[in-house]
């Protein structure tokens, strides 16, 4: 593959993916500097694994695991996310311009940023629609486990719910 080719098949897969992109940035950083950091990491690393893509899952799928494993070293490398509160405004900057976030969705925002590495990951691929099986391949646990961690999640966001 020449790296032409290489940045074409890069640049669309940004193009159409690129709510992944910015769903884990979301979910791993509520700091704008953060965020652009980790942007960039991911995009380093989906455009070097363009050539090794091997076409035997869905594109969206392998970003997404490129993402997340990178999402999860740079948090473990920084530190600095188990400090901070979700911060409103930097969920803001990501937004489209036309896009007014209501209240609820910025509340699940900092919930889910709130959770722990592998709880923000399956909470976001159930947001996208992927199955127990897909999400388990992706996060690396086994297909009932991510059952039981997707209700935890759901019975925690639910307490969390009543208490706003």
């Amino acid at each position: 593959m020449t790296e032409s080719q290489q940045q074409q098949i890069f640049e669309q897969w940004l193009s159409e993916h690129k709510g992944i992109f910015f769903k884990v940035i979301r979910s791993y950083s509520s700091v704008q500097e953060d965020q652009e950091d980790l942007f960039q990491e991911i995009a380093v690393n989906v455009w070097k694994s363009v050539p090794s893509f091997r076409n035997n899952c869905a594109v969206s799928t392998w970003i997404y695991r490129i993402a997340l494993n990178r999402a999860i070293k740079w948090s473990l490398k920084t530190k600095k996310q188990q400090e901070r509160e979700a911060d409103v405004d930097a969920i803001k900057v990501l937004q489209p311009v036309e896009e007014k976030p209501d209240e609820r969705l910025l509340w699940l925002y900092k919930q889910i940023h709130q959770l722990d590495e592998v709880d923000r990951s399956l909470c976001l691929l159930l947001l996208d629609g992927f199955s127990y099986k897909e999400m388990a391949s992706i996060v690396g646990i086994s297909e009932n486990y991510v059952g039981v961690k997707i209700n935890r999640i759901k019975k925690h966001l639910t307490e969390q719910s009543k208490m706003m």
